[in-house]
């Protein structure tokens, strides 16, 4: 009797601690598992820090009297290649943005918000190579778009296209200007209501009254709209591109 009790004890003993041992390991893998993952938190860390480092947005529109750059000088940001078809390579060197020669065209579009009326926008331009014009600026007159031309029809030619129907080589703003390559030139543009204005290195290149005139642009450049700067045969630079709301009435 004594011994069937003990071998009974010993049996249950035996198994007891089977099911003790059997039921550790399943216990074990969650934990096992739980530390192996622990590390994908560090992971995901670079994505994160990718999108914090991402380019910073322009203020969506300057306030009167504000002044924002449309240009960091490292990369074209808000800035897209304008697909003229046949254009040449643009790219980002020594705190300029490079237009290569195209066929015909190279340029940039801006992609971001646009002011209108009462602005200013000035910038850098020069001529790298080429002998047309190396700025053909693009800008919004309200909800019209026009085009100050700078050396272009062989060179020298400035003004705007269009007023009234007519190209910047046969209406009042034509000027005549020599221009030298490889070398920086500033622009200057006003647009109020009734008036735009531009100068070239501090002087007086343009200055229209708009009243009841017709302002619009060459079928060449719609794909400039509304804001861009294009070359036509011709490699140019440009840099230095600021933007300054004005208060109303454009003072």
């Amino acid at each position: 009797m004594k011994v069937t009790v003990l071998v009974a004890a010993l049996v249950a003993g035996l198994l007891f601690g089977g099911c003790q041992s059997t039921t550790k390991p399943p216990e074990s893998a969650p934990r096992s598992q739980a530390k192996a993952e622990a590390p994908a938190t560090p992971a995901q860390t670079p994505r994160a820090v990718a999108v914090e480092k991402s380019p910073t947005q322009t203020p969506l529109l300057p306030q009167p009297g504000q002044e924002v750059s449309l240009f960091d000088g490292k990369t074209l940001g808000q800035w897209k290649v304008t697909d003229f078809g046949g254009q040449g390579q643009v790219s980002v060197k020594d705190g300029a943005i490079c237009m290569a020669t195209g066929n015909y065209m190279t340029g940039i579009t801006w992609t971001g918000p646009v002011v209108r009326m009462n602005y200013e926008i000035t910038l850098d331009a020069m001529r790298v190579d080429g002998s047309d014009f190396f700025c053909g600026l693009t800008f919004p007159v309200g909800d019209n778009p026009c085009t100050l031309i700078l050396g272009g029809w062989g060179g020298s030619l400035c003004g705007l296209s269009s007023i009234n129907h007519f190209d910047a080589s046969e209406n009042e703003t034509t000027r005549m200007i020599s221009f030298e390559n490889g070398k920086w030139y500033h622009v200057r543009l006003r647009v109020v209501p009734n008036q735009i204005q531009a100068w070239l290195n501090g002087e007086d290149l343009v200055d229209v009254d708009t009243t009841d005139k017709a302002i619009d642009i060459r079928i060449e450049v719609e794909e400039s709209k509304p804001l861009g700067i294009a070359t036509w045969n011709t490699a140019g630079a440009v840099r230095n591109i600021q933007l300054k709301k004005l208060p109303e009435g454009g003072q």
